[in-house]
């Protein structure tokens, strides 16, 4: 019996390129998937002004009194009525008493007459302009000043900031330290807010081990985890650390059934791909809840998106620069939607490149970078094993889905990682 003769494919030599005949998913395409399809997955509950701190709020939060509450002064000086002071010189006798902040002069001040007011004060009734106290000289009994006065300078109107009943912060707001002043000038107790998104994060591998232990030559440290589990922590959210898993498909099993049990998402590395041991990819498709795991992006072409048990689950590329990469593009804005905050995805700059690179057409790619004064440049190596890449550079810069010639120069999308929230 005759053997057929096998004929090799032709060598391209690159793990990136992407074969005939199969649909590589954008990132636009699947970011928008992402967008459309993912909805808050956190109850709400009511917490204190106090406690607010990084919360996102489940409700618009409506002010509960007026800022300032009350006309006052922005200065301190005299208040008085302005449009009776016109060009020249004035004298005017002083009313017995003075307006201070936290304690208002409670009479009226007759028409031609100041009043002595500080910094804060309520402006008493018959006045609206306050002068400046270093624009006057005091007498005995009586101020002389030049003229005219604009009628309300120096002087804050009652809501001229904002009124009672006014919306002061929007519902998906994350809340910062600026807003707790906000918050507590308006006069809130409490808020509407979601509950703090839990995430489970595991990392799958029969080679990998703990940072720390002893490792036999084909043994690696986990590096994806403490990463991922530090992304979480750092944008505020709850974490649950899986662990570490083996690559058998029942163990994984039970580890995202327990990941589903106590979490809303879920953050996987590696499994992703199609191989022998990716059994990540597999179960999900077996469930019947694969969306989709071809990826026209670099580093990070396997990425399983799918659901356990009804909770999401990003089944990111076991290389650590490409679970970074992966993990910032796609699961931080889809955790962003669960958290209740809507899809967040930075904008980033425009700087000249410092660098010389052809790229290929047909996969968005994203270069481990660094601003500098002149522009930005990027790590020496592309190799998506290249840990100290990560930590070398400040950002990514993002070269668009077409080909492209860079020169030193030529403008490129830079993204710091606090453009992510890290």
């Amino acid at each position: 019996m005759t053997k057929d003769k096998l004929t090799p494919p032709p060598l391209k030599n690159d793990c990136f390129a992407l074969p005939p005949g199969v649909h590589w998913t954008p990132v636009d395409e699947a970011q928008a998937l992402l967008r459309d399809r993912l909805g808050v997955a956190v109850g709400q509950e009511t917490v204190l002004v106090a406690d607010a701190m990084g919360r996102v709020l489940a409700a618009p939060v409506l002010a509960q009194r007026s800022n300032p509450p009350t006309p006052n002064s922005a200065v301190d000086g005299y208040a008085l009525n302005g449009a009776a002071f016109g060009e020249g010189v004035h004298y005017v006798p002083l009313q017995q008493g003075r307006s201070a902040a936290g304690s208002a002069f409670q009479g009226k001040v007759p028409q031609g007459h100041a009043l002595r007011i500080l910094t804060g004060a309520s402006m008493p009734a018959g006045t609206d302009t306050v002068v400046l106290q270093e624009d006057v000289t005091l007498g005995d009994g009586e101020i002389a000043f030049q003229g005219p006065l604009k009628p309300g300078a120096n002087a804050r109107k009652a809501g001229e900031d904002f009124n009672a009943g006014d919306e002061i912060l929007p519902a998906g707001h994350r809340v910062r330290a600026q807003d707790m002043a906000l918050l507590a000038a308006s006069g809130a107790r409490d808020i509407e807010a979601y509950r703090t998104l839990r995430v489970a994060v595991l990392s799958t591998g029969d080679e990998l081990i703990e940072a720390g232990d002893s490792a036999a030559p084909d043994q690696i440290y986990d590096a994806n985890r403490p990463m991922l589990l530090s992304m979480a922590r750092r944008l505020g959210y709850e974490v649950v650390d899986i662990g570490r898993i083996a690559d058998d498909r029942d163990t994984l099993r039970a580890a995202l059934n327990n990941a589903a049990a106590s979490a809303d998402v879920i953050l996987s590395s590696g499994g992703a791909s199609a191989g022998d041991e990716d059994h990540m990819s597999a179960l999900l498709q077996d469930a019947g809840v694969m969306a989709l795991w071809r990826m026209a992006i670099k580093p990070g072409r396997p990425l399983a998106l799918g659901l356990w048990e009804g909770t999401p689950v990003f089944g990111l590329p076991g290389n650590p620069v490409a679970a970074c990469v992966c993990a910032l593009i796609f699961a931080l804005p889809a955790m962003s939607i669960l958290a209740g905050e809507g899809w967040q995805v930075p904008k980033g700059v425009m700087l000249p490149a410092l660098f010389t690179k052809r790229k290929k057409a047909g996969r968005r790619e994203y270069l481990r970078a660094r601003r500098v004064d002149e522009g930005v440049e990027v790590f020496a190596s592309e190799g998506s094993g290249r840990i100290s890449g990560l930590s070398w550079a400040d950002g990514l810069v993002e070269l668009p889905d077409e080909a492209m010639e860079i020169t030193p120069g030529t403008p490129v999308r830079y993204f710091s990682y606090r453009d992510f929230g890290l």
